[in-house]
């Protein structure tokens, strides 16, 4: 992993050595603990002189104190090395919005804006679907999935003492719950997954989308049969053929009694054409 980091995306970056995750911690772990007056200093100079190699030693000595919190949510089955990355990010917003004239410490600014980070990309990766989406659906899911490491499946009277504590209802509770519950299920399963195949959505989910093969198959009849026909045609007579093409293939077809006046006949003249025609065109087709 690589200490590389920026306040900005432009702005500057704080390099160090790229190997394992150990090595990185071992690297921050080094970096000397800055003294509170140390600390308003550098943050003076970033403020006021946009100083930002100030900017990067205030980074770069809280450091450690992001791996500590990113240990925190070990548990959810992501990648350490990501979680950590993703608090840095937010200690870094936290060193450019640090004020040291309100009196606390960078450490006690800085960390709702790290766990802030390390919550969103979270609930982006944790699962596939999105498990939560609004403010107090974020604050439940956290703090039920913190409960639940103690808890089996919640009662009413936990389910309603959770709900009173969070400010949502029970029924959102209930809700969160299941979906902790859950687990992410592949739409196709490969067929080594003998025991998800068999409720894969794959399997029971309608689909209005056209079979693929049946689309070129389809395509395919469609191509020939308008060759054949194209072909037939072209066996017939030059009177007969016209006569088809108006009567049949025109997009505004012509009535019998104007192509009798324009090849002279009589509209019964043309019906027996059209129809030995048709007669022709049946008999050739149905050979081939």
């Amino acid at each position: 992993m690589t200490t590389a980091l920026a306040l900005n995306q432009h702005d500057f970056a704080l390099t160090g050595p790229v190997g394992s995750f150990d090595a990185y911690v071992s690297t921050v772990n080094a970096v000397p603990v800055l003294s509170r007056q140390d600390e308003q200093d550098l943050a003076r100079q970033y403020r006021d002189h946009e100083d930002l190699d100030a900017a990067r030693r205030l980074v770069m000595s809280q450091l450690r104190f992001v791996v500590h919190i990113a240990r925190g949510y070990s548990g959810y089955g992501l990648p350490l090395n990501d979680l950590v990355q993703e608090g840095n990010i937010g200690l870094m917003k936290a060193v450019k919005r640090f004020d040291p004239d309100v009196g606390v410490r960078l450490v006690s600014f800085a960390v709702h804006w790290i766990r802030a980070e390390i919550h969103e990309y979270v609930l982006r990766n944790w699962r596939l679907v999105k498990i939560a989406t609004t403010k107090a659906q974020r604050k439940l899911f956290f703090n039920l999935r913190k409960s639940k490491k103690y808890l089996g499946w919640l009662s009413q009277d936990e389910t309603n003492a959770i709900a009173r504590d969070l400010g949502v209802s029970a029924r959102e509770v209930t809700e969160m719950e299941k979906r902790l519950a859950g687990h992410d299920m592949a739409f196709d399963p490969t067929p080594t997954d003998d025991e998800e195949k068999a409720y894969a959505p794959a399997h029971y989910l309608h689909g209005d989308t056209p079979d693929p093969a049946d689309v070129i198959e389809s395509g395919d009849w469609q191509d020939q049969t308008s060759g054949q026909l194209h072909g037939a045609l072209q066996n017939l007579d030059e009177r007969s053929r016209e006569i088809l093409q108006a009567r049949w293939l025109a997009d505004k077809k012509t009535t019998l009694q104007d192509l009798a006046k324009r090849y002279s006949v009589s509209a019964e003249r043309i019906r027996q054409i059209e129809q030995r025609a048709i007669q022709s065109l049946r008999t050739e087709l149905t050979a081939q």
